[in-house]
């Protein structure tokens, strides 16, 4: 049986926390009539979210 690697496991982990961020419990705590700059802030929360998870998975994908 292989052993899987540290990298397969990261990305396992970053898969559930993208789960995380992007399920009911927290979007309902950012769903509130709150602007950020004009712009609500659950819209906020998503793309900050999104463009965290796309940037740890850069760190994934290209550390050696």
């Amino acid at each position: 049986m292989n052993k899987p690697n540290i990298k397969t496991q990261r990305l396992a982990a970053l898969f559930v926390l993208g789960g995380l961020l992007f399920n009911y419990p927290l979007l309902a705590l950012f769903n509130r009539p709150l602007l950020l700059g004009s712009i609500p802030l659950l819209y906020v929360y998503v793309f900050a979210a999104w463009a965290l998870l796309i940037g740890l998975l850069a760190l994934v994908i290209e550390k050696k």
